[in-house]
């Protein structure tokens, strides 16, 4: 659990940093797979820390993912955005409301409650199905990118950010099938292929339209679709008589994080104000 948190804290902290290189890089193609994009924004330091937070955190992932169940760890990403409000009060000063410390108090309530119900990860090995099903869900991600880039900028952030939380989803299931470095596991394929999708969207979400609206995408699609197929499929559990708490605790921790959906948001830049021109005065001389 300490490690799912350590997770939450990384990703938290470097959406911060990743929003704001992501709407200061150069504007791309429009379409939602732009690998150029990507790397323009890579330029910026702000990005690149945000990178290297990123790449801390999916250690500590892959750590809690080894030890809890998924539904846990989930909430526990999802719960990142209280940590993204939190630096943003403090490194960007933006202020938050009463509503918006409760949301956060609210996360930490949620994720206390799977805390105490989360049983054992799942002991079911993955079968070939759900392995392939995975790399297919993965390719699925990088065409919804391709063909989100039409839509209008609000619908377009949604299904961003929506297909690249699916593909941060497959991630956090694929870890768990992965039981070597052996290349012929389509899950390993589908790690990498639903992780790189979900970057590349997810910038592209970032960069033009409601990072609001992508951010609430984003935490639907790494959270509720990974723990249906850690319970059905992969065999995770509660605790003895601890089911609703824990279903409870991790709708209550989804509430709270969408309720902070607007801390994907960069701030906007401070526009200069203009001097107001002074008030004619009444005119010389004169007959």
């Amino acid at each position: 659990m300490v490690c799912a948190l350590g997770a939450a804290v990384c990703f938290g902290t470097a959406s911060v940093f990743q929003a704001v290189a992501a709407r200061a890089a150069e504007p791309g193609t429009g379409s939602g797979v732009d690998a150029a994009l990507f790397l323009r924004a890579a330029r910026q330091w702000r990005y690149l820390l945000g990178l290297g937070l990123d790449a801390a955190g999916f250690v500590l992932q892959i750590v809690a993912l080894r030890r809890l169940p998924i539904y846990v760890v989930g909430a526990a990403l999802a719960a990142s955005l209280a940590v993204t409000a939190v630096v943003a009060a403090r490194l960007l000063r933006v202020r938050l409301s009463r509503t918006e410390w409760g949301a956060v108090a609210v996360v930490c309530a949620g994720l206390l409650m799977l805390g105490l119900a989360a049983g054992a990860e799942g002991s079911r090995p993955g079968s070939l199905a759900l392995k392939l099903g995975l790399l297919g869900v993965a390719g699925l991600v990088l065409l919804v990118g391709a063909v989100a880039g039409g839509l209008p900028d609000r619908a377009r952030a949604l299904v961003l950010g929506l297909a690249a939380g699916t593909g941060f989803g497959v991630v956090e299931v694929a870890v768990r099938l992965v039981d070597g470095p052996g290349l012929g596991n389509p899950a390993l394929w589908a790690l990498l292929l639903g992780g790189g999708a979900g970057f590349l969207l997810l910038t592209s979400a970032l960069q033009r339209g409601s990072v609001t609206t992508a951010t609430a995408g984003l935490v639907l699609g790494e959270t509720v679709g990974p723990a249906v197929v850690g319970v059905a499929w992969l065999g995770d559990r509660t605790r003895e008589g601890m089911a609703w708490t824990a279903v409870l605790g991790f709708a209550v921790a989804v509430a709270g994080a969408l309720a902070l959906a607007r801390f994907g948001e960069p701030p906007a830049p401070a526009i200069p104000a203009i001097p107001a021109a002074p008030a004619p005065g009444p005119p010389s001389g004169g007959s």
